[in-house]
């Protein structure tokens, strides 16, 4: 396509984009189509860690009526780790519960705290929420060191990018009980048949459906719309990420 200018993709996240782009091409990411889908998943993610739905669904297919006391939503300590348009979309949605909660991003601006300063504070946290987008920096973040760093029982939870965290250490944390985790994203992505994810206790995994609703297809085309109208006045588009 050597006329292409613009390359519209339907995503938030955009890291396996940028090796298509050629010189004189914009790349343009879907921030704001995306933002309550994955605000909504964040947040049940984090809601069902906490009350224990891992524990009862595997109770319910095997018929058992098995009770137990879980920590609840009510009163944690949460962390939002990214503060782009989800971030932010997350921290609204939270504020509907009594909860207590505290952004990051890689600059500390627009009253969240540098991310530099999170490993130092993972103890202070009931559930660690990964928002951020995939970079050089971000790639491993989660490291053994770091789940190590959270309090016993916090919860993880990720609808960023899988590789984000280093899978094997978490693996090896929830097996040992210490946390639990919510994750709509994984790496690999997919997840293979067997890994040891799958049957990982206090882990309830989403096959990266954030975005992946209802309301998707309706603001996807109201943002071509607005970005095509743009091009033909001769104006700069939208959400623009990276330039070729």
């Amino acid at each position: 396509m050597p006329n292409l200018k613009v390359l519209q993709v339907p995503n938030a996240g955009y890291d396996d984009a940028i090796e298509y782009l050629r010189p004189g091409v914009t790349l343009c990411n879907a921030r704001g189509v995306h933002d309550e889908s994955t605000a909504e998943l964040a947040v049940a993610l984090a809601l069902a860690s906490r009350r224990g739905f891992a524990r009862f669904g595997a109770a319910q297919r095997e018929g058992l009526w098995r009770r137990s006391i879980e920590p609840s939503l009510t009163d944690s300590r949460i962390a939002v780790v990214g503060h782009g348009s989800i971030g932010k979309t997350i921290v609204c949605m939270l504020q509907g519960f009594s909860v207590t909660v505290t952004s990051f991003s890689r600059r500390g601006t627009d009253g969240a705290y540098p991310v530099s300063e999170l490993r130092g504070a993972l103890g202070d946290f009931d559930v660690v929420i990964l928002v951020l987008p995939l970079t050089a920096e971000s790639t491993g973040m989660v490291d053994a060191g770091f789940l190590a760093a959270m309090r016993d029982g916090a919860v993880l939870v990720n609808v960023a990018r899988g590789p984000v965290v280093d899978t094997d250490a978490l693996v090896r944390e929830l097996e040992s009980g210490r946390l639990r985790a919510g994750l709509d994203v994984t790496d690999p992505e997919p997840l293979p048949e067997g890994h040891p994810l799958w049957s990982a206790p206090n882990c309830i995994i989403t096959p990266h459906v954030g975005g992946n609703t209802s309301a998707f297809a309706p603001r996807m085309r109201a943002l071509i719309s607005q970005q095509l109208a743009r091009l033909i006045r001769g104006e700069d588009v939208a959400n623009v990420v990276a330039r070729g």
